[in-house]
């Protein structure tokens, strides 16, 4: 009979490495031996022993929590890599639970193997996910003298990446291929990344980094027009960053942009650590935002959603919403009865009708209101001008 687990976590999260069971801490091993069900990937399992072990449970394809959970009140370990929360397996199981029912167990992570190896500090590394993520997600973080550490799903990522990262012009950054760190297989070969043409590379496989080639991407808000796919619908480099001073992004809040054209406001919100949902009517400039997402590494924190953003789908409420263009009595007046108390609203207009309504906004609910006019050299016969933007009236308000 299965005793059920009444006092303690029923659930462990044991890290291991490649030094196997027998580098695990005796806090890791007791865990190990107590419990009666033991999930993890065939090779956390070859590593801890436990190969033909009743108890050993390979986990299911497509990936599944499920048959953990399925167990709950028994006496259940999972084996994962390294630090089970560092893109690791823990997050996956430990969002359906209350803290009282896991415990974790970790192990020093590839992150902290490589650091080690290289005597690399990791407090100025970035370290990602790319075994189960797009090599863009590089791009935030790339410029030169910057170091990065990148988990790999298999060998021959490590060609891929290299060829990727020469076609942006960093090739003559200095790559260091870790394979099995920690272990008996461990192997560490360095090259630039257009000289890399390794064919042996198995995994566990992780690349370090030393960025050497363009400047990357600034910081400040208001990056080049053209770093951006449009159809020449996009907030201008000028207004995009009065626009992001005024929203104030913060990591990890969310953004709605409202008629988003290309996405260049949501794009440069995401890349200040934030989420945005982009609300474009007309599919092509919807088609833009995405590849506008995709290019800068963004995907995974950029939603977009072909609808009229006069009539708003039901949307995650944000921390901020900006209307670039396009903005009726109609949408103000929803907007402000749908928006939490703290929002910040940013509208921009440009026409004399939403100006007027700007006005009127303003002196019904406060805020700021602010009328740019821009003006950039452009020839003039055989000397040169000033060519005169289109003025733009931005009010912006705290709900």
């Amino acid at each position: 009979m299965v005793e059920a687990v009444t006092e303690k976590a029923w659930l462990s999260i044991i890290g291991i490495g490649e030094d196997r069971a027998e580098a695990l801490p005796p806090a890791s091993r007791l865990a190990l031996a107590e419990a009666t069900h033991i999930f993890g990937a065939p090779r956390h399992l070859a590593l801890a022993g436990l190969e033909g072990d009743p108890r050993a449970h390979i986990w299911p394809v497509p990936f599944s929590v499920d048959p953990v959970l399925a167990l709950k009140g028994r006496h259940v370990a999972m084996l994962v890599s390294g630090d089970p929360f560092w893109f690791g397996g823990g997050a996956s199981i430990t969002r359906h639970l209350p803290t009282a029912e896991w415990r974790a167990f970790p192990a020093p992570s590839t992150f902290g193997w490589a650091a080690a190896r290289l005597g690399w500090s990791l407090e100025d590394t970035a370290c990602l996910g790319l075994h189960a993520a797009p090599f863009e997600r590089l791009v935030p973080v790339m410029s030169h003298g910057a170091r990065a550490i990148c988990l790999l799903r298999d060998g021959a990522s490590v060609g891929s990446l290299a060829a990727w990262l020469s076609e942006r012009g960093f090739g003559a950054s200095l790559c260091h291929i870790l394979e099995a760190l920690g272990g008996e297989r461990e192997r560490i070969r360095s090259a630039p990344a257009r000289d890399i043409a390794f064919d042996d590379v198995e995994a566990p496989v992780a690349i370090a980094i030393a960025f050497n080639g363009p400047a990357g991407l600034p910081r400040a808000s208001g990056l080049a027009d053209d770093l951006f796919a449009h159809d020449g619908q996009i907030s201008k480099r000028p207004m995009r960053a009065l626009a992001l001073s005024a929203l104030a992004p913060r990591a990890g809040e969310m953004l709605w942009d409202l008629g988003a054209g290309s996405g260049s406001i949501s794009v440069e919100w995401c890349l200040a650590g934030g989420r945005a949902v982009a609300v474009e009517r007309k599919p092509d400039r919807a088609a833009n935002i995405r590849q506008n997402g995709q290019s800068f590494g963004l995907g995974h924190r950029l939603t977009v959603i072909e609808h009229d953003h006069a009539d708003l789908p039901d949307l995650p409420m944000p921390a901020a919403v900006f209307v670039g263009g396009g903005a009726d009595e109609g949408l103000l007046t929803r907007l402000w009865a749908m928006l939490a108390p703290g929002v910040r609203l940013v509208m921009h207009g440009v026409t004399l009708e939403t100006e007027a309504l700007l006005l009127h906004a303003h002196a019904r609910h406060g805020g700021d209101l602010l009328r740019i006019e821009l003006a950039q050299a452009a020839p003039l016969g055989s000397m040169r001008g000033w060519q005169p933007a289109r003025p733009v009236v931005q009010w912006s308000v705290v709900r």
